[in-house]
């Protein structure tokens, strides 16, 4: 069995002057870093006192899970002769909030889109979709429901 380390380091960058004093006085703004690596800058969601145009953690669960799903489909696409060409999904996850504040993500719904570039692919890259779910390393840690929902096409000749 291996066993695979990943850091990250999260630096808060709210502090308006008075750090933490009141609920309403600082930013929820901080920086994703990790090493070599661009920056993310994060909030919370808007929802939560969070800035829209930076990225929050529950966009990022949801963009990691479909990522990963993403990623061993590929794999497993290459390893079974079914050639992709495209890949797309719009990813979708539910969370509940409890009227004390504290909540929980209920489900994620992937929707790939993909298109394979002969006919012969189109069954095997539909079944692909469950060996993927099957082995992606986030959806296995996560205690939800992910489910997907493919939509698989033909390369259209140019």
């Amino acid at each position: 069995m291996k066993e695979h380390s990943y850091t990250a380091t999260i630096e808060w960058t709210g502090n308006n002057g008075s750090g933490t004093d009141h609920y309403t006085h600082y930013e929820r703004s901080h920086k994703i870093i990790i090493e070599q690596k661009p920056v993310i800058e994060g909030s919370s969601d808007p929802a939560f006192r969070g800035d829209k145009t930076k990225h929050n953690p529950e966009e990022l669960l949801v963009s990691a899970l479909a990522s990963c799903h993403m990623l061993w489909y590929l794999h497993f696409c290459a390893t079974h002769q079914v050639t992709v060409v495209a890949y797309q999904d719009e990813a979708q996850g539910f969370m509940t909030e409890e009227t004390n504040g504290m909540g929980a993500f209920k489900e994620v719904i992937l929707h790939p889109v993909v298109t394979v570039s002969e006919e012969h692919m189109l069954t095997k890259a539909a079944e692909l979709h469950q060996q993927a779910a099957a082995y992606c390393f986030i959806a296995r840690s996560v205690r939800f429901k992910v489910t997907h929902k493919p939509i698989i096409k033909l390369q259209q000749p140019s």
